[in-house]
């Protein structure tokens, strides 16, 4: 897999999250949770926000960011404007990130061991890939349940 082809993926499903948020009819829809729903589609784009400013931002692109995980999952009612916004920051954020490696940095450790062990650039980010994934599913399943 080449960083070209990892890019476009993380651009088309960053594209998916701002419509998710967006497809949201009632702002206040965004913050509910219910028993057995422990996160709100509100706290999950922020946790997403967060994670990958973070690790692809930050770690591999140098761009200054400072993560707040507590407020990724405690935060509320931000409004939907600025999520819209924060998402298409991390958009360009991303792809300047990526864009900006060479193919050999794929094969090269990720400077964290955030798993407590050595990994790759490139199997760094297939797992930031699924775990994006992953909550946008969620919140995709938030919105068409809960926002009545």
């Amino acid at each position: 897999m080449s960083i070209k082809e990892i890019t476009k993926l993380f651009e088309r499903d960053i594209a998916k999250l701002k419509a998710e948020i967006d497809a949201y009819t009632k702002e206040e829809n965004l913050w509910i949770v219910e028993p057995n729903i422990a996160n709100s589609g509100g706290n999950l784009c922020l946790h997403l926000i967060g994670n990958m400013s973070h690790f692809v931002g930050k770690e591999m692109g140098k761009f200054k960011y400072v993560r707040d995980r507590d407020f990724e999952f405690a935060g509320k009612h931000v409004p939907k404007t600025e999520l819209i916004s924060s998402i298409e920051k991390l958009q360009k954020m991303v792809t300047a990130s990526l864009e900006g490696m060479g193919e050999e940095m794929l094969g090269k450790d990720y400077p964290l061991e955030v798993f407590g062990y050595k990994m790759t650039h490139g199997f760094f980010l297939i797992h930031l890939f699924g775990h994006f994934s992953y909550h946008l599913g969620q919140i995709n399943y938030h919105r068409r349940l809960l926002d009545k």
